[in-house]
């Protein structure tokens, strides 16, 4: 763990220079639109530890997957997030020294991400080699109001000298991607343009023999001085090389005068806009918001972020720690995903980072999906949903591709357009779960906005691939005389190739069922669509209903609990406290050491209970949670928040806590010393789930919106809101009350601990309960 992010209820601060920690740093206080977004690099030359990045999103690269082998049905190629023009660099000379915080002392130094305002600011005083000091101040951001923008204010103060400060804001489209087959780059130079106080580089990428979309991005850029607040004339040298523009500046300033330089900028692609008026868009785009200015864009981004903070705070009452951790996570996602697009989806570091290239994971729907369903408008979380059915085809090809028929569909582990492109054999092939959770979501979606008419209009056709596939790719073991699935891999990827994955067996069945019952309800409003796709109700039906009443799940019957698969019992039982040597051990032990032990990563068989509680009794639940959570790692970023809500559930306030402070500073702590290569987007969802599901108990029973708070010690009270069904609430829950006040136009019903209560139309009402502690 770090501990050198100071904790404070609505900034991410780094206070003091820590150079062996700035990747990290530039993780934690990355900036983003929902189209655009960047690291929090320096602007200024560094020499030091850093990782660029800069994304468009939706554009991508299908990179040449390299193996020393292939299979039927391996993906074509490995897609990846690409890293785009850098638009905010600025290159700063004093005197003709370049500055350099690689190479010169840092003192007085702060850089702070205010997460109310969605702002980074960065300020400090730098020493040159003669002994002169400079002060630095720089603000950016990207723009949610004008989305495909970004805009710079970059200060600097003389403090013990008079000089000349030359300034060169650039655009620099001459980079790669961090994993980059052999430092291979990926972007191709279409045109470029410099004018006074003004520049334009339009990029395109590589084209491929996969035949994927080709994308174009235009960056454009215009800037302004100010000295002291006051414009000031100034001469503006253009700059041009290979996949660079530039604009050069100099000015004399004298001890204590402030120059300041203005960059506005764009990223337009081909996404979005005409290829052939990407560069007159651009141009247009970046006069815009240059006329307004930086004072009324930073305004306008201040409004904005608070009427999202109406919408989505949760507010911790006496744990700064605790407060910090849950708004980094809306934050960040906040500012991944708007769902304005129903092209794009939800990528697993979002715009912070590379790693896990894809766009979309099977995160998006366990974790995601309920996050927005309850703080965003219905279109939001029903744009994920048609994402898929979007895709549906594209899935039934890549279960074609492994040998299934009969418009049977899987859904890539990772994709970008529909198109498995992951390139790990035991996910690709293996890893089939996520099938299950895209029909969850389908479920989800539906008992919690009540649009059911959402299943005769896309959900059912994609049910029934999905139904399909399970049908298939289970078999009939005469031995046990069960159904069983053979080579599959869970969520707990320390365990590949297994058979009878408890999680997976069990999801497919409650697929299975989902889907029947949804075809049996609106058999009639989809005759059309049973027809097109040819289905044989009676046969059909029938198969699914007999691997329902008869599959296989490992189970101990002496422990009384799930395995997490067959043979599951043959590893030495081992508990966490028994690892002496350091962790994590996905980076320190052989990957065959890790297979054989009875480490987890995330555990299987919670992450079932957790999906279908409903199903177990609360005894069951706690015999299965005190088995495998000592076993648990938690080196996925996507466990700690199941195990939260399964511990305040069942009562284990210390191990609730724990894994909480776990989950909401997981980056902001690095706690799996990973946080450098970009933040865990989609598990941050899985954060706002341990609050609002772990403490406040939220559940959805027979289509009423219930809660069993739970006070963690450490605070005094929480808050938030919640969209259910189109009507809004506030639940604030103290040490013996609860407090619910309801936003709508009409009376809603819930039910706390059990007991249904009714709330006028914009009502309010406090509720003296006994509150778990």
């Amino acid at each position: 763990m770090k501990n050198y992010i100071k904790h404070d209820p609505w900034c991410i601060i780094e206070d003091g220079f820590y150079a062996e920690y700035n990747e990290i740093t530039e993780s934690l206080t990355s900036l983003g639109n929902g189209r655009m977004g960047q690291r929090g690099n320096f602007e200024e030359k560094f020499t030091g530890k850093t990782l660029l990045g800069n994304y468009v999103a939706g554009v991508f690269y299908p990179d040449k997957t390299r193996v020393g082998w292939w299979k039927n049905g391996y993906p074509r190629y490995f897609a990846k997030v690409l890293n785009a023009c850098n638009w905010i660099g600025i290159d700063v000379q004093i005197d003709g020294e370049t500055l350099d915080l690689g190479l010169c002392p840092v003192s007085e130094y702060s850089r702070v991400l205010n997460m109310k305002e969605g702002i980074l600011e960065r300020t400090f005083v730098a020493s040159l080699s003669d002994g002169k000091q400079v002060r630095v101040h720089s603000q950016r951001f990207c723009s949610i109001v004008d989305d495909e923008a970004g805009a710079i204010r970059y200060a600097i103060t003389l403090l013990n000298f008079d000089g000349k400060i030359t300034l060169t804001p650039y655009l620099d489209g001459d980079i790669s991607n961090k994993d980059s087959n052999y430092g291979e780059k990926f972007w191709d130079e279409i045109r470029k343009e410099t004018a006074f106080g003004e520049a334009y580089l339009e990029m395109r990428t590589k084209d491929t023999p996969f035949k994927t979309e080709l994308f174009n991005v235009c960056t454009g850029m215009k800037i302004d001085l100010t000295l002291n607040g006051e414009p000031v004339d100034f001469q503006s040298k253009p700059v041009k090389a290979e996949k660079f523009v530039a604009c050069k500046v100099e000015i004399e300033a004298k001890a204590g005068e402030e120059v300041a330089l203005y960059k506005y900028a764009v990223n337009l692609a081909s996404l979005n806009h005409p290829t052939d008026r990407l560069l007159a868009n651009a141009k247009a785009y970046v006069e815009r918001i240059a006329d307004k200015g930086f004072a009324q864009m930073k305004a306008e981004q201040i409004e904005a972020w608070a009427e999202r903070w109406d919408k989505n705070d949760i507010v911790i009452e006496g744990d700064d720690a605790a407060q910090q951790g849950i708004r980094f996570n809306i934050f960040q996602l906040e500012q991944t995903y708007t769902g304005e697009d129903d092209r794009l989806n939800i990528g697993p570091k979002g715009f912070t980072g590379e790693k896990y290239g894809g766009s979309t994971y099977w995160d998006t729907e366990a974790y995601c999906l309920p996050f927005y369903l309850a703080t965003a408008d219905q279109k939001v979380a029903r744009n994920l949903l048609i994402y898929r059915h979007k895709h549906l085809q594209k899935a039934i090809e890549n279960a074609a591709n492994l040998g299934f028929k009969d418009g049977a569909a899987l859904y890539p582990m990772v994709t970008m357009t529909g198109e498995e492109c992951h390139n790990e054999w035991e996910i690709t092939f293996e890893e089939i779960h996520r099938n299950g959770a895209i029909a969850y979501a389908i479920y989800d979606y539906i008992r919690h906005t009540g649009d059911e008419g959402y299943l005769a209009e896309y959900g059912l056709e994609v049910l029934i691939g999905i139904a399909r596939f399970w049908a298939q790719r289970v078999n009939w073991s005469s031995d046990k005389q069960k159904y069983v699935m053979l080579g599959v891999t869970g969520p707990n990827e320390y365990e590949n190739n297994v058979n009878n994955n408890f999680y997976t067996n069990y999801l497919a069945v409650w697929c299975l069922r989902f889907t029947l019952e949804g075809i049996r309800s609106w058999k009639s409003e989809v005759s059309e669509l049973l027809q097109k796709i040819n289905f044989d109700f009676e046969v059909e039906t029938a198969k699914w209903q007999h691997i329902i009443d008869n599959m296989h799940y490992p189970y101990d019957a002496q422990r009384q609990v799930y395995l997490q698969q067959d043979g599951f019992l043959d590893k030495e039982l081992l508990t966490v406290d028994d690892i002496t040597e350091h962790r994590p051990i996905n980076q320190k032990w052989s990957w065959d050491r890790i297979l054989r032990s009875c480490f987890i990563k995330q555990a299987d068989v919670l992450q079932g209970l957790y999906f279908f509680e409903e199903d177990f009794d609360l005894d069951t639940i706690r015999r299965n949670f005190d088995f495998y959570e000592p076993m648990t790692v938690h080196e996925s970023s996507l466990s700690p928040c199941v195990h939260v809500i399964l511990a305040a559930m069942l009562g284990y306030k210390e191990k609730a806590y724990e894994m909480y402070l776990r989950t909401s500073r997981l980056d902001l702590d690095d706690y799996n010393n990973d946080t450098e290569d970009g933040l865990h987007i989609t598990s941050m969802a899985g954060t706002w789930m341990s609050v609002i599901k772990g403490f406040a108990g939220m559940r959805i029973r027979n289509g009423v919106l219930s809660f069993a708070p739970y006070l963690p010690d450490q605070w005094q009270g929480y808050s938030f809101r919640i969209t259910f069904k189109g009507q809004i609430i506030r639940v604030s829950v103290k040490p013996e009350a609860i407090e619910v006040e309801n936003f709508s136009n009409l009376p809603v019903s819930f039910a706390v601990n059990e007991n249904l209560v009714e709330l006028e139309a914009n009502g309010h009402r406090t509720l003296i309960i006994t509150v778990k502690k």
